[in-house]
């Protein structure tokens, strides 16, 4: 039987090649110098390696590499297209490589240097490939059908003197005026495989900026096997001197610009150089193009290091729909309240509305529009470190001057700002005590209403009413945040400045054991529901034989003055904190006050580790604070101007602090208020046959839930429209979360790296973080992902991506906590800093680096933690 061998461009018409081969061809005929291949066509290879022309499953394909071989007749066929050739290159060309979206870039076979002998059995191997463990899973992270067939392209192998990648547009940033070139010596598979330094060069307007690497070795054949490649030393006169020169450079970004009006888009290009000769390996489209804005106003950084206490995880489309127009509202009210004019407020309405986002499910803070917003209010470079610190931001956006103030109208607004905020600040105690009583006021109104008896129309106009009362009055929370920010930053500055102590996280000391923060008031109160049951011998029997769902039905039931006056306490807690959970913001979030079974569930998890008041009445946070106040009264004695500077700093940073994390529980009310309403909505909508659940009410947003009650909906088949979010959602579930920061350009949602790690700073062995609250702890590392599935820390060490308050109830069973993320005025350190629980957060490479059971040290105070056992 005669088998076809494509060597020409005219004869691929009826077969197919794949992508791969057809760039070879198209380079050819666009007179590029290309090394002479031959293509085994997908058909051939089917017919020999699969007789009966079915489909063959992957374990099939696998087995067959043992009992079917390519016919000798076949390589003697490609030999007499290279004459005197003794080396080749065999490589895949699957039906969907190197397409514009997905290059399947690595998960084929490829071999290089393969002799005449080796070439039957590399070719079957690449075939297989396409039924690769590799292979089958990048199909189905990128949701892509299964394998549709591949070729081979067998092609003389060039022995480089220096080989690369080069990309018709900056890959990065999405700049199209820059193309990049990366070069190594030798083969090209160094630099592929990530094994090699290589030069960079960049070529922007017809100019070259390099960056030179130290290329100490090359990846050239191995000769004396007989095949292979193999890596070797470069000479030391080379290796810092550049692999190309600027002729090859030049020609390579003419080739790049050809490219592109050719295929009619840009080209990520594989070339060699052999004796002065540039040869392409292979052409196909730049695939994960990070956008292709023109200037840099596409260009957003993305960060969720703070935002993920308030809203972990994925959150539902009608969470974010809430939140995205709260802080609309909310800012636009701190701006105008800050001086910001109503015209430069209209002006800037985009700003407003894209201060968060949403990637692949979560919430991430867009950090272009929060430095915009801070670049209308005069004293930007104070103001925007502050924000840095206080939002545990890594990333500076700092906005080019033309969005800022002019100097000169800035300085008076700064003396106009100063004095108005100066009696804003005067009066903010009085606003936040007006707050809380509406605050109180609307939510005691609001508990009376039976959400159960209200048609949707009522419970859309109840959520209306709502909002409009308390959002407009959100100043205060914000004007104190924006204060405690300014505070805390100030004592930190003025802490340095008097230089008052080796230990630089001294102002952190300053602020423990602030008994006034409402978050540790439900760890107390959950000690001591715990210790009046461990204290009663048929309580506790109950608590640790039953589950919790028996547990709250016999609490229910039975009518024992006991059992009556835990269970009244209970209600009394959930009354107060019902609301306060894990997600707790999130919308979606089933509280205790929904399921007081999960709230018996915490209790039961004390009970079982026995969590007393007797084990937890330490005062440790008292001892660091009055440790430090006397490391104050030390330094600066005699310094009475300082002293008192100092403590008018402090007492007012306390004040602040204490009061931002109290705002925010009565945030977590409020939230709960709309959960409940939005809740009954489901349930209407359900009983009326319009979802099928009472939950998919989740999956659609607020605007979409008022314009279906209303008669503006553009779809009317909203059943079709939640199947279409839950499945997606359900996806993003499943998927790897993205990057702590990363950057887009242009259209976020089109050709954008979510994973792109090039802005987490790298782990260099050392862990360090922030350190939020001083004390040396050693023990054994609990990782933790979800804190519902877990009872007791049992002392270990907390180690985690972050918390938010639903955490705090594992606090008191942790010797110490570590976040990954995080800032000095996050959840975790406020709270941690209360109970003296020694604390880091922002600690790059966290997870990466610690698996539970590893054994550490932490130091509060420094942010170190150095690993005593583990895996390397």
């Amino acid at each position: 039987m005669m088998y076809p061998l494509i060597a020409k461009k005219e004869s691929i018409n009826n077969f197919r090649i794949g992508g791969k081969a057809a760039n070879l061809f198209r380079l050819v005929e666009l007179g590029i110098r290309v090394p002479q291949f031959v293509v085994l066509p997908c058909e051939v290879l089917t017919t020999i390696l699969s007789p009966a022309g079915s489909n063959i499953d992957r374990q099939g394909t696998l087995s067959l590499l043992q009992q079917v071989e390519i016919p000798q007749s076949i390589v003697k066929d490609i030999l007499s297209h290279f004459p005197g050739a003794t080396y080749f290159a065999v490589r895949s060309s699957a039906m969907d490589e190197d397409g514009s979206d997905f290059s399947f870039a690595g998960q084929f076979e490829s071999y290089l240097y393969v002799s005449a002998d080796g070439l039957a059995e590399k070719i079957k191997s690449v075939w297989c490939s396409l039924f690769s463990d590799r292979a089958t899973a990048y199909r189905e992270n990128n949701k892509l059908p299964g394998g549709n067939g591949i070729a081979v392209i067998i092609q003389e192998m060039l022995n480089a003197d220096v080989a690369g990648v080069a990309f018709g547009i900056n890959p990065v940033n999405g700049d199209q005026h820059e193309k990049l070139i990366n070069a190594v010596y030798g083969l090209g598979e160094g630099l592929v495989s990530g094994e090699l330094n290589a030069d960079l060069y960049s070529v922007t307007n017809g100019r070259i900026t390099s960056q030179l690497a130290e290329k100490t070795h090359q990846v050239v054949p191995d000769l004396m096997r007989g095949s292979g490649i193999k890596q070797v030393e470069v000479a030391q006169e080379k290796q810092n001197i550049p692999a190309l020169t600027d002729k090859h450079i030049f020609e390579l970004a003419k080739v790049l610009d050809l490219l592109c009006v050719e295929y009619q888009a840009p080209q990520d290009i594989e070339f060699a150089v052999r004796d002065e000769q540039l040869y392409l390996l292979q052409a196909r489209p730049v695939t994960g193009k990070h956008g292709q804005a023109d200037s840099p106003e596409g260009y957003t950084v993305w960060d969720n290091s703070n935002i993920i206490e308030s809203y972990p995880g994925v959150t539902t489309p009608l969470t974010f729909s809430f939140i995205s127009q709260s802080y609309r509202g909310a800012y636009q009210l701190f701006c105008s309240y800050m001086g910001v004019s109503d015209k430069a407020i209209k002006k800037n309405e985009r700003v407003f509305a894209n201060t968060l986002g949403l990637i692949n499910g979560r919430v991430y803070y867009n950090l272009k529009s929060w430095y915009h917003m801070l670049a209308m209010v005069p004293g930007y470079s104070i103001n925007a470190r502050f924000m840095e610190s206080m939002m545990g931001v890594k990333e500076r956006f700092d906005v080019p001057e033309s969005y800022r103030l002019p100097k000169r109208k800035a300085f008076w607004q700064i003396i106009k700002m100063a004095a108005r905020m100066y009696l804003r600040f005067l009066t903010l105690p009085q606003k936040r005590r007006a707050f809380l009583a509406l605050l109180n006021t609307t939510i005691a109104d609001y508990k009376k209403i039976n959400f159960g008896e209200k048609s949707a129309y009522q419970l859309m106009h109840l959520y209306l009413a709502f909002e409009s009362t308390l959002l407009n009055e959100w100043k205060a929370p914000l004007i104190n945040d924006f204060f405690a920010m300014i505070g805390y930053g100030s004592l930190q500055k003025r802490c340095q400045k008097y230089a008052i102590s080796k230990n630089p996280n001294i102002h952190n000391d300053l602020l423990c054991g602030s008994s006034d923060i409402i978050s540790t008031q439900p760890i107390h109160r959950c000690v001591a529901l715990a210790t009046r049951i461990h204290d009663d011998a048929e309580l506790k029997a109950l608590f640790l034989s039953e589950g919790e769902t028996g547990i709250w039905e016999k609490l229910c039931r039975d009518q024992r003055e006991k059992y009556c006056t835990l269970k009244s306490e209970i209600d009394r807690y959930i009354e107060d904190f019902g609301e306060r959970y894990i997600g707790e913001l999130k919308l979606e979030t089933i509280s205790y006050t929904q399921d007081p079974a999960k709230f018996i569930r915490v209790l039961k998890a004390y009970v079982e580790t026995e969590i007393t008041i007797a084990s937890t009445s330490g005062k440790i946070e008292e001892e660091i604070r009055r440790n430090a106040e006397q490391e104050i009264a030390i330094a600066l004695k005699n310094k009475w101007y300082k002293q008192w500077k100092l403590k008018r700093n402090l007492k007012m940073a306390r004040q602040l602090v204490s009061a931002r994390e109290n705002l925010r529980y009565e945030r977590t009310r409020a939230f709960g208020m709309v959960r409940e309403m939005f809740s009954a909505i489901g349930q209407r909508f359900f009983s009326d046959g319009i979802m099928d659940n009472p939950r998919d009410i989740f999956y659609l947003t607020k605007e979409e839930i008022c314009a279906f009650i209303e008669g503006t909906s553009v779809t009317q088949n909203i059943r079709a429209l939640i199947a279409l979010r839950k499945k997606e959602f359900e996806n993003y579930q499943t998927q790897q979360a993205p990057s702590e920061r990363f950057s887009t350009v242009g259209t976020v949602y089109q050709a954008n790296n979510f994973f792109d790690k090039t802005k987490i700073e790298k782990a260099d062995g050392m862990l360090k973080g922030i350190g939020c609250c001083p004390g040396v702890v050693r023990a054994r590392v609990r990782v933790i992902t979800d804190p519902t599935q877990v009872s007791s820390l049992k002392g270990d060490i907390l180690v985690t991506s972050s918390t938010d308050p639903g955490w705090v109830t594992l606090f008191p069973s942790a010797s110490g906590i570590i976040t990954e993320r995080g800032s000095v005025l996050s959840h975790s350190a406020i709270v941690s800093r209360e109970m003296g629980k020694p604390c880091i957060v922002s600690v790059n490479g966290l997870l990466r680096t610690l698996k539970t059971g590893d054994e550490i040290e932490m130091d509060g105070s420094t942010g170190i933690i150095t690993r005593i056992t583990g895996d390397n």
